[in-house]
């Protein structure tokens, strides 16, 4: 079961989706049939990710109509530029094996002189929407300067902009901004997986699964950690993307609309906020520096 979050356009978006960040290509249609055995309808992909077309073998093998199911996949910035972005679009499409995304948004800002490349790119975006190749569109990781530029120069407002928020970095500026312009706040790393990635951070770095504040909250409605997150998120109206490849943890993940947190516990949580950013600073973004190759095939 799961709720669902109405876009600015009209089309509903379930408020937990399944996330396959860093799944291996090789694991990633086994674990979509996991989550969409669980009950998840909603998978979130990227070019970037390397894993589409694992994510469409699922889709394929899966008992559900295409309407059952929505899917949501990013251009990276390689391929930003009008022509580049149209053309983005087909490769998604075709390793995902559907003609119709449900939802196609932007991975990364570009800033200064290349910031033009990603506006080029939500144009094309605009081309896909009016010709009913997409049912939404949105971005990823844009800023509040990235939001307002994009706002003065195209015709859109973003239905989604996917952003790192979890209990020790709130983006409260960010989330401010989505509910004055209508966006929906989607939240990637919603269980702070950032603080505790292996690569990330330093030695100093603190797990939000470890929390004694957020524990205390799991134990006193016998949940875990990540159910407490997840559920501060959801009762926020954000839309959240958990990953996992753990079946238990999968269905865990899901399994977040039995308890209701109260207005102090939730307070508690927004208490964490570090105001500290545990993923890459989106502002110094340049093609160069965010530089992945997204094959062909």
């Amino acid at each position: 079961m799961t709720t669902t979050i109405p876009l600015n356009n009209g089309v509903t978006l379930p408020s937990v989706g399944y996330g396959v960040f860093q799944t291996p290509p090789d694991e990633t249609a086994s674990a979509v049939t996991t989550a969409l055995e669980a009950g998840y309808r909603m998978i979130d992909t990227a070019a970037a990710y390397g894993n589409e077309s694992g994510v469409g073998e699922a889709l394929r093998r899966a008992d559900l109509t295409r309407d059952d199911v929505f899917l949501e996949t990013k251009a990276w910035i390689t391929d930003y530029g009008y022509d580049s972005t149209l053309h983005a679009f087909e490769k998604a499409s075709a390793k995902l094996g559907v003609e119709q995304i449900d939802l196609f948004i932007l991975h990364q800002p570009l800033n200064g002189d290349e910031e033009t490349y990603a506006l080029e790119a939500y144009r094309a975006l605009e081309t896909l929407y009016a010709d009913g190749k997409v049912r939404a569109i949105g971005v990823s990781n844009f800023l509040p300067h990235h939001l307002d530029r994009l706002l003065d120069e195209r015709d859109i407002v973003p239905a989604v902009n996917q952003i790192e928020v979890h209990p020790y970095f709130r983006n409260s500026e960010l989330l401010t901004k989505h509910q004055e312009l209508g966006i929906v706040s989607q939240a990637w790393s919603p269980l702070g997986g950032i603080t505790f990635y292996p690569g990330w951070g330093d030695d100093a770095r603190r797990s939000t699964l470890a929390d004694p504040t957020i524990g205390e909250i799991a134990l006193a409605h016998g949940v875990t950690a990540a159910q407490v997150m997840l559920r501060w998120h959801v009762q926020q109206g954000r839309q959240v993307i958990p990953k996992s490849v753990t079946p238990a943890r999968i269905a865990q993940n899901l399994d977040v609309f039995g308890f209701t947190l109260s207005d102090a516990e939730l307070a508690q949580i927004d208490a964490l906020d570090t105001g500290v950013r545990g993923g890459p600073d989106p502002a110094a973004n340049t093609r160069e520096n965010r530089y992945r190759e997204i094959p062909e095939a």
